[in-house]
């Protein structure tokens, strides 16, 4: 379809667009639900995709949740899925520990219990979940003790992260063939009522200054993400649609890998962002600017009841 980007869709377009994908993939937070609330007629849009014959998977940078987890919420939130549809930062990081850096070894886990999970799921054994407090005097912690079958370093989202895991890490980064890897660089997770708390994106950002090393990153706008859902779901590119609400991110990822792209405003971005980034003329903000964009996916629903 040849339209200028960032249009409104509505009505026969909705149609149009649906008719040419046969893969949605949707983010979770702001697309789908807020907190612990479905977004009103998110239920209904995903069951009548998916009643459509039209394939959809959940794609979300967040870290702290299990596929399983998030398949338990999706049900409780009214939606119909399953474990196999859902894509998140702790089972792709795994999936690309074993099949990208082929780790032979242990990994020094900065994150939650979910990518623990995950990652021995993976047959990968994760080492440093929990708190690590300073102990011994300073002159000592540079030769604090490692283990020596730790051969990466995965950071995501960890809220006991500390001053000891961020020297652990960068002890373990010092060997040069210490694997690195990010699960995202989101600087900030925004909350009701306009408020945030830092990101994974500030915990990567503080190993990767210390350790004088670029992660490796997974998430969103990462084409593994991508990669991930394309290669066990043979998918076509061409017929897939991204909905997301963040442009750095979201739409970012369905630029890189040549999806049609679909802007909610029930989350973080604006029409404005968008537009600014259009005029900008930036060959890389052009990637942040969606094809087509609603208020809330629940517009999408006639087209699909039609």
């Amino acid at each position: 379809m040849a339209v200028s980007k960032c249009t409104r869709l509505t009505g026969p377009l909705t149609r149009q667009l649906l008719d040419s994908v046969d893969t949605v993939l949707f983010d979770c937070d702001g697309v789908i639900w807020r907190g612990d609330q479905a977004i009103p007629g998110a239920p209904e849009v995903i069951n009548s995709l998916k009643k459509a014959g039209k394939k959809v998977f959940f794609v979300t940078n967040n870290s702290t949740k299990t596929r399983r987890m998030y398949a338990e919420k999706l049900s409780r939130l009214g939606f119909d899925s399953t474990q196999d549809e859902v894509f998140g930062t702790a089972y792709c990081s795994a999936v690309y520990l074993k099949t990208v850096c082929k780790l032979d070894g242990k990994v020094y886990l900065i994150g939650s219990n979910a990518m623990r999970q995950e990652l021995e799921a993976m047959g990968i054994e994760p080492i440093g979940v929990g708190p690590d407090p300073v102990t011994g005097a300073q002159k000592d912690w540079a030769g604090v003790p490692l283990d020596p079958e730790v051969k990466a370093v995965l950071v995501g989202f960890d809220e006991h992260f500390s001053y000891m895991k961020l020297n652990r890490a960068l002890q373990y980064l010092c060997q040069p063939d210490c694997q690195f890897v990010g699960t995202n660089t989101d600087t900030r997770l925004p909350l009701e009522g306009g408020k945030a708390v830092p990101g994974t994106g500030c915990l990567l950002k503080a190993v990767e200054v210390a350790a004088q090393r670029q992660a490796q990153v997974v998430g969103k706008p990462s084409s593994f993400m991508f990669k991930c859902i394309a290669e066990q779901f043979s998918l076509d590119p061409n017929k897939c649609l991204m909905v997301g609400d963040r442009l750095d991110t979201d739409i970012m990822l369905g630029s890189t890998c040549g999806l049609k792209t679909l802007l909610t405003l029930t989350g973080v971005s604006t029409v404005d962002d968008a537009e600014e980034h259009q005029k900008s003329g930036c060959p890389t903000r052009q990637g942040m600017v969606p094809d087509y964009y609603v208020e809330s996916i629940a517009e999408i629903l006639p087209a699909l009841q039609g």
